[in-house]
């Protein structure tokens, strides 16, 4: 039987200097909304953070596995879930 780890999610958004990439125009702006402990309420959050700015192609919200980054040598057994 595998431990149950906790999977924590951070979603962030702010101004991109491309819409196509992932580089943050000024970090002192980075909307950090919060940290979910599962994929599921993030994603809930991230879009609708994502929705209020649909419009504007520069603004980009995105949902971070920081259980991945943490503790990146671990095995994370559902990928749909982490």
């Amino acid at each position: 039987m595998s431990e149950q780890r906790s999977r924590m999610h951070l979603v962030m958004g702010g101004r991109v200097k491309d819409p196509r990439g992932l580089e943050f125009e000024n970090l002192d702006k980075v909307d950090l909304v919060g940290v979910y402990p599962d994929y599921e309420e993030a994603e809930e959050v991230w879009r609708s953070k994502a929705q209020q700015t649909v419009d504007d192609a520069e603004m980009k919200y995105v949902v971070v596995h920081l259980h991945k980054l943490l503790e990146p040598d671990l095995p994370w057994e559902d990928p749909k879930q982490d």
